[in-house]
């Protein structure tokens, strides 16, 4: 029997994620051995701090300050570090010295992808980031493999589990958002500082990630438009629910052409392009993304050829990151094993990113109003003469119980209107002297 060759493993964090990662290479090294052709041998955990607790025990031997001094000795490197610097500079380290890199670190992916790719082509090893999306859920690898002799058209995510959560426990429970973030940092699933989670920032990255693979061209964080959930309400969540509809954070890459087609939407401003965006939009309660609860993630993908397509599971959390983690790491070690250059990536084409102007879709929008006749017929109007075509329109009467005065809670769902349209005419809506205000405008996908 042939002995295997043994390949260096170096990894750079020891975090929930991270100490799962160094556990499965210990415990189950002679598994991934079998799969991966070649001996996984664990050389050095590289940390910040050498006595910080760990949640898995470690043999104390395998730790090092140094970083750089590890990664250049190895045949495979795993960053689970975290932010733009020093892990940036660590990974380009690597891959010049041709190690195949492995990260979950999608802050650093959607800012630098295009450069972290340049460098790998250059040294002809694998750069992999399963795990910086969707946790366990493995949604790269087939957007990148299964899919690539289809054109995507459309994907939407759930991947941010702190938002899914509060949305949630707001549709289940009737809570405001700040209860539902208290519960979800109560629970450990919101970070004492949420801000990364709740204006959609950290869905945003992976957004960028997406997109780069789904039409292959690398998009930067500066091309996804972004709105967080922290403006929706719990009147927002009734209002939906009473119309059939749930309100999720949705990552969306979408792609528009000038005219339209079958596996198109017509873009707005008649531009070919992709958009990505981030914001809270509604879903009918039948769609499949709805039924998504909790902490959990999922990606939709619409193909031409495929249809639909959609990937469910935990999205965090540091067992199931450990998962996509050791995927991508058994991938690249075959790559080694088999000697090949690595992953050839298709991401080398030159489609746009379209501006939020450019997209296309239904809106929801939420009014208080005057309590008098010919309310109605006034916005309809307003609506018709800006080119919006209302699909549903709902009344609720409130009684102001110290003042006794009436007025009107409004709810409207839009058919499929430009954004410029639906500003023009929100902007116009406010003008009307029996507007009280504009409660909410959220965006509508899967109707």
């Amino acid at each position: 029997m042939t002995e295997l060759r043994t390949l260096k493993v170096a990894l750079l964090g020891c975090g929930n994620v991270g100490a799962q990662v160094a556990r499965i290479l210990l415990d189950d090294a002679e598994m991934l051995a079998s799969r991966a052709g070649a001996r996984l041998e664990l050389a050095g955990i590289a940390v910040r701090n050498l006595d910080a607790p760990r949640d898995v025990e470690l043999p104390r031997g395998l730790f090092t300050t140094d970083a750089e001094t590890l990664v250049k000795d190895a045949d495979l490197v795993i960053e689970l570090m975290g932010g733009i610097e020093p892990a940036r500079t660590l990974i380009l380290t690597a891959m010049r010295n041709g190690a195949c890199v492995v990260t979950g670190n999608k802050a650093l992916v959607a800012k630098d992808g295009p450069t972290l790719h340049e460098e790998a082509d250059k040294a002809g090893v694998q750069l992999s980031y399963e795990a910086a999306v969707a946790g366990a859920i493995p949604i790269l690898r087939p957007i990148r493999d299964s899919l690539s002799g289809d054109r995507i058209t459309r994907v939407l995510g759930i991947v941010n589990g702190t938002t899914n959560f509060i949305l949630d426990q707001m549709d289940s429970t009737g809570a405001q958002f700040a209860d539902a973030l208290a519960e979800a940092q109560r629970l450990g699933y919101a970070e004492a500082d949420p801000t990364a989670d709740v204006e959609g920032h950290d869905a945003a990255s992976k957004a960028a990630i997406l997109a780069s693979l789904s039409f292959h061209t690398r998009f930067s964080l500066d091309d996804v438009y972004c709105e967080g959930i922290s403006s929706v309400t719990a009147a927002d969540i009734a209002a939906a629910k009473d119309a059939g509809f749930v309100i999720k954070l949705l990552a969306i890459a979408e792609k528009l052409e000038a005219t339209g087609g079958e596996t198109s939407t017509e873009a707005a401003d008649g531009n070919t392009g992709v958009s990505v965006r981030v914001h809270p939009t509604l879903l009918p309660r039948e769609h499949p993304l709805a039924a998504v609860h909790g902490a959990f993630n999922a990606v939709f993908v619409e193909a031409e050829n495929a249809g639909e397509l959609m990937f469910y599971g935990q999205g965090a959390g540091g067992k199931p990151t450990a998962s996509a983690v050791m995927g991508d790491l058994i991938s690249a070690a075959r790559s080694i094993v088999l000697g090949g250059p690595g992953r050839a990536e298709t991401t080398t084409g030159q489609v746009v990113a379209l501006p939020i102007t450019s997209a296309v879709t239904s809106y929801y929008i939420g009014l208080d109003v005057a309590d008098q006749p010919g309310v109605l017929a006034k916005i309809a109007r307003l609506f018709a003469e800006h080119g919006v075509s209302i699909e549903i329109m709902r009344q609720t009467i409130h009684r102001d119980a110290d003042s006794n005065v009436e007025s009107a809670e409004l709810r409207i769902v839009t058919h499929r209107a430009s954004e410029a349209a639906l500003a023009a005419t929100v902007e116009a809506v406010k003008g009307l002297d029996v507007i009280n205000s504009v409660t909410s405008v959220l965006r509508v996908e899967g109707v």
